[in-house]
């Protein structure tokens, strides 16, 4: 099943066949790729939220979880789900690609994906989170407009975690 205006395989910078195919979070590729992130963001911090939590927010019409595969095989995945009805907000989360496919262009379409997805369901905002650590996903998420906000998951370490917020009216 695939669904969303970035479903039609394409070919990033030559990186071979590229599919985003939606999926439950409890799907077997789905599973190995969150396994993945956690680990990673273990490693990198030395702490990780579960993978399973709140695993009902990421089907439609509370949001959409997806995977990428290049030439058949999982190689990224990532979410969405309603943070707040009334401002029409969505909160990015789970996205990960695995450390081979980086750097050719699957995270960018992976979240451009999750963006114009949130918007057919009605978001004019988007937030999300990532860590300090995370070069990579900092950069991505400034390229793609997002800017720095307050904290809004409580708990969270100040020196460790960055919020990010971007307006979806422009895909409108």
């Amino acid at each position: 099943m695939t669904a969303g205006p970035h479903d039609e395989p394409t070919q990033p910078n030559g990186a071979g066949l590229v599919e985003l195919v939606e999926r439950p979070l409890n799907h077997p590729d789905a599973v190995v790729l969150l396994r993945a992130f956690r680990a990673e963001q273990l490693d990198r911090y030395g702490f990780a939220d579960p993978i399973d939590v709140h695993r009902d927010d990421y089907v439609s019409p509370t949001g959409a979880f997806v995977v990428v595969y290049r030439d058949g095989q999982p190689v990224g995945c990532g979410g969405y789900r309603w943070f707040d009805h009334t401002t029409r907000t969505v909160e990015i989360k789970k996205t990960y690609v695995v450390p081979e496919a980086r750097g050719i262009g699957h995270g960018c379409m992976l979240l451009a994906w999750l963006e114009n997805h949130a918007v057919t369901a009605g978001a004019q905002q988007a937030i999300l989170e990532t860590g300090v650590r995370n070069k990579a996903a900092l950069h991505m998420f400034a390229a793609a407009g997002y800017r720095p906000t307050e904290r809004y998951v409580d708990g969270r370490d100040p020196l460790i975690n960055r919020a990010f917020t971007k307006p979806l009216d422009q895909f409108a």
